[in-house]
């Protein structure tokens, strides 16, 4: 019967076609916006194909399909997801790369290209996963499921937001992710984005005629720097969730910068998008702009927006409208999961892996929502929505191992 040695060592003899397939993957653009990943899901399906293994595609819209894999092994056991996304950022073609975009490039130990980190390197170790329990199934229990989506880089409606509220097949006892996080971190839980878009209307009037009008922009700039108010603020956590963010924060770090564990249960405020004015001798009529508000876990919106209306009630020429909002969540952080992955990632490259939440949102949530466990291990986010993205190989290999390792683990039949 298969044993943990024995799928190293099928990693190993593969390693050319697990490198080549993530290659392959970079190659195929998916930039989202505009959303088309046919060609990306196509690298994926004839994988599946080639190696037998069951697949459907879940398409609300065509040109945005979502791939949907389950076997079960026949025995009674715990249903296992895993989860990616085959979307990526689109690319502003005035940057130049070292490497294209889309070359897939192998070089300096590393893979290059758009998407490769943010997360086709995440979404191939789920594939690969897929792969090795599929041939490994008479040593497991339960069902495995692989979902890999169309429509995660904006938060849209047809990737699995719509595979949750539409395929009861994928919820699952608990979900694996392979988002760009770090091979330091198991992230548990993440904070929540609340988009907010304001804007300022006035008469508006020629820009020698100063005195006919308030200019939009400079009400707009006055009101961005009050909604800096907003940020700062920290929730504490208690128990284990509140123990393991406190344990975390160097982890947090070093994973996604320095600062980083000082804000996780802190309100942040961006200002993403800024428009208004015609011409500079006009005095703006209008301007708009978009607020990123991140809340931490134990967060508030109901707070959030009740001091929103405060700072509005000094701005008589702005509103506000909600464009997006996701509730924050988190799961346990020293679930059997997690030991699982820090068993095999010290076993397979000596990295003792901490968990922590993130700053930063995933599909994951999605499932931690409806009160199922899902963690998400990957590599560095390394040029993430940036020029030259790249995953070291060894890196893609260690997620690659370390997923395979854990979700045998988690199925492994009882004797």
């Amino acid at each position: 019967m298969t044993d943990k040695a024995t799928l190293l060592q099928w990693i190993d003899r593969d390693r050319d076609v697990i490198v080549g397939f993530l290659q392959d993957f970079v190659r195929a653009p998916s930039p989202n916006p505009p959303g088309e990943t046919r060609e990306a899901a196509g690298v994926i399906t004839r994988f599946l194909d080639r190696h037998e293994l069951p697949w459907r595609t879940v398409a609300p819209k065509a040109e945005w399909p979502n791939i949907v894999g389950t076997f079960d092994t026949g025995r009674p056991g715990r249903h296992l997801v895993l989860n990616g996304h085959i979307d990526v950022f689109p690319v502003d073609e005035t940057e130049a790369w070292t490497h294209g975009p889309w070359s897939g490039a192998l070089a300096n130990g590393k893979i290059w290209g758009r998407g490769v980190a943010d997360m086709k390197a995440g979404t191939s170790a789920s594939v690969m996963t897929y792969r090795y329990l599929h041939e490994a199934r008479a040593a497991l229990a339960g069902k495995l499921t692989l979902t890999c989506v169309s429509d995660e880089e904006t938060f849209g409606p047809y990737g699995a937001r719509w595979l949750v509220a539409n395929e009861p097949e994928v919820l699952g006892d608990c979900l694996l992710n392979g988002e760009p996080s770090s091979p330091h971190t198991i992230r548990f839980g993440e904070k929540a984005p609340l988009w907010l878009r304001f804007t300022v209307r006035t008469p508006g009037a020629h820009g020698a005629y100063t005195h006919l009008s308030e200019s939009a922009t400079k009400i707009a700039a006055r009101l961005i720097a009050d909604l800096d108010a907003l940020a700062g603020d920290e929730v504490a956590l208690p128990g284990r969730i509140g123990e393991a963010v406190r344990a975390g924060a160097a982890a947090a770090d070093r994973a996604m910068g320095d600062g980083a564990g000082a804000i996780v249960q802190c309100y942040t405020v961006n200002i993403g998008t800024i428009k208004g004015g015609l011409k500079v001798n006009i005095v703006p009529g209008q301007c708009s702009f978009e607020a990123d508000i991140r809340l931490p876990v134990g967060g508030s919106k109901d707070d959030i927006m009740r001091r929103v209306a405060e700072i509005l009630r000094r701005y008589p020429t702005a509103t506000a409208e909600e464009i997006n909002f996701t509730e924050p969540a988190a799961c346990d952080p020293f679930h059997e999961m997690v030991g699982h992955m820090q068993a095999n990632a010290r076993a397979v490259s000596g990295i003792d892996p901490v968990p922590i939440i993130s700053l930063g949102g995933s599909d994951a949530r999605l499932w931690r929502q409806r009160g199922i466990p899902a963690y998400v291990y990957g590599p560095f986010p390394r040029g993430m929505g940036q020029k030259d993205e790249n995953v070291d190989v060894e890196e893609y290999l260690h997620v690659v191992k370390v997923h395979v390792l854990s979700a045998f683990d988690y199925l492994a039949r009882v004797p």
